[in-house]
């Protein structure tokens, strides 16, 4: 199941909506926070990296899921990625695939991801039902 939108917002993605733009460069940094305010939510834990030197062009965020796996995401212009299986650590060796987006890369990932983004999704429409009547 890949996700491209939170269940707090179906009709539209406020991750990219959230995208500070200067000129022609989206500051990372900023990008990282929103894709932390996101989905943290259905995680354990989810931080930007202060170890780790962030900037314009790449963020780096740490990410516990639910089942107790850590990971460090190296996120660029090209999307997400995993590049450590510790916090604050990037591994040269590691090389892993590209993700447009922080649901489809914690998808991947995570199995207790998805039951959680599933059960927040129904809750709202639950809500939505019952606002309707």
């Amino acid at each position: 199941m890949e996700v491209d939108c939170t269940p707090e917002d179906l009709s539209r993605c406020s991750y990219e909506e959230r995208c500070v733009e200067l000129g022609e460069v989206k500051d990372m940094r900023l990008e990282a926070e929103a894709v932390v305010s996101d989905v943290l939510f259905a995680v354990t834990d989810m931080q930007v990296s202060h170890s780790l030197t962030s900037g314009l062009d790449v963020a780096y965020i740490n990410v516990e899921t639910r089942e107790g796996k850590r990971y460090c995401l190296e996120l660029t212009e090209a999307g997400l990625r995993v590049v450590g299986h510790v916090f604050d650590q990037v591994d040269e060796e590691l090389s892993s695939q590209y993700h447009e987006t922080v649901y489809s890369l914690l998808d991947s990932l995570s199995p207790g991801y998805r039951e959680a983004f599933g059960n927040a999704l129904l809750q709202r429409l639950e809500r939505l039902k019952q606002n309707g009547q």
